[in-house]
């Protein structure tokens, strides 16, 4: 059924909760990329012993602010600090509701004087969108959206080289010794011709940057860069394989957009459109409770705790100045038991009722996943991203619990499947729940993640 926009689709649903988990839509899609370059393990491999070149010009949407209010307008929705931020910066942009539940979070980059660029999935760009038209800001907006829903070509082309080799193929690629860029600031290379905006990034846990410019020079772009890594162990990343690279350096990509609830939503709400991601998205896995606001999410769940800073007035603030006296959860990774798996893996090969089947290397059949973690029987905490690592051997998850249970080596378990044979959604076959234990590991779970993730 179309519906006008997010409100018209919730009063004629009823409970959000029903109409997120019935919805037909599967895990968020990776569009346009091939699925595998080679295979999806020694792709993993890649950013660990070798480069990894992922493609990143078609899943994430852009909004491009631009205007005098346009700094104003970010430091009034983003719960970072912005003091010292100026052009040729990024920073991880993380926005809220007014009770202090996060509805999404983005990589802000700072172009030029008065032009910003918000790049991720949709909730914190089309809440800064809304706030840009009707706030009373000088400033405007500009759309780029992503390939599954862009009926022509992207703005810009977005790569990024990762791994213990990128700086090298860099150099190659450059001919240059690669700038010492400090983590989250930008420099212009020069490649193939083209002149490339490059972040100092580090996505996995390893050295890199992220690669942008024109959307027509982007072939040219990307040609030289697997030239030059040719003999240094570059392998290009395929849709498969990259969505799993945050599993281990721990940033959890589907928190639900905390926008469902409260009488002071209700204008954004009648503003989002009913087509749009936060009506479309589905909701799925063990954890299930009628209160959408169980769903929820805090800045410090999230781990984005140390992102919060109060020199600043925006909104979201009075209730996270009291969440921030005693944050509840922390941010985990679960390791899974690997008899559990195994047995689960196990039953496709016997007769009668199974447990829901899991996917590799990415296990998520929502766009929006959240399972149940049990201690002693009792709900401690959310499981809402997994898969499986290669570089790990095992399937982790990545995982908020009471902070009681946040201690690594933890036992748990975890409950995979839904109840009462799973949901209606498509992604979700006929089968029976079953407890899977794990372990509470440290988060990002890679050692290498934890200790350089920020280098320099």
């Amino acid at each position: 059924m179309a519906y006008k926009n997010l409100e018209e689709a919730l009063q004629k649903n009823g409970n959000p909760v029903d109409m997120l988990r019935n919805s037909q839509i599967g895990p968020y899609a990776f569009p346009v990329v091939r699925s595998e370059y080679t295979n999806w393990r020694d792709e993993q491999r890649s950013w660990r012993d070798g480069c990894a070149l992922f493609d990143q010009s078609h899943h994430m949407a852009d909004l491009y602010i631009e205007g005098p209010d346009a700094l104003k307008l970010l430091s009034d929705l983003g719960i970072n600090s912005f003091k010292g931020f100026q052009v040729d910066k990024a920073k991880q942009f993380v926005a809220c509701n007014y009770d202090g539940y996060v509805i999404g979070d983005a990589i802000l980059f700072y172009l030029a004087e008065n032009s910003f660029n918000l790049v991720g999935r949709p909730p914190a760009l089309n809440w800064v969108q809304y706030h840009c038209e009707t706030g009373g800001y000088n400033a405007k907006t500009t759309r780029d959206e992503r390939s599954a829903v862009n009926a022509g070509k992207r703005r810009t082309y977005r790569y990024q080289v990762q791994g213990p080799n990128a700086q090298k193929v860099m150099e190659k690629v450059t001919g240059k010794p690669s700038p010492d860029i400090r983590f989250f600031n930008m420099d212009v290379f020069d490649v193939a011709g083209h002149k490339v905006r490059a972040l100092r990034h580090g996505m996995v846990g390893q050295p890199g940057w992220e690669l942008f410019g024109p959307w027509d020079e982007g072939d040219a772009v990307k040609a030289a860069i697997v030239a030059a890594g040719k003999d240094l162990g570059l392998r290009q990343v395929g849709a498969r394989t990259y969505p799993t690279s945050t599993l281990e350096s721990g940033w959890i990509p589907s928190p639900l957009p905390a926008v469902y609830s409260g009488d002071n939503m209700k204008a954004y709400r009648e503003w989002l459109p009913g087509n749009w991601y936060e009506t479309t998205a589905s909701l799925g896995g063990s954890f299930h409770s009628n209160d959408i606001e169980d769903y929820y999410l805090t800045p410090y769940d999230l781990g984005y705790g140390p992102f919060v800073k109060f020199n600043h007035d925006f909104i979201g603030r009075a209730a996270l100045e009291e969440i921030a006296k005693n944050p509840k959860r922390q941010k985990v990774t679960l390791a899974w038991n690997a008899v559990d798996v195994t047995r689960v893996f196990g039953s496709m090969f016997e007769p009668g009722e199974k447990p829901k089947y899991i996917d590799l290397p990415l296990a998520n059949y929502s766009t929006l996943p959240y399972d149940k973690i049990l201690k002693n029987g009792k709900t401690i905490g959310l499981s809402t991203y997994t898969g499986y690592s290669t570089n790990e051997n095992c399937i982790l998850s990545l995982s908020i619990v009471d902070n009681e249970f946040a201690q690594p080596g933890t036992q748990v378990s975890l409950v995979w499947g839904e109840e009462n044979g799973g949901t209606p959604k498509p992604t979700v076959e006929r089968h029976k729940q079953t407890e899977i234990r794990a372990i509470v590991s440290p988060v990002p779970y890679s050692e290498v993640a934890r200790t350089e993730y920020r280098p320099g």
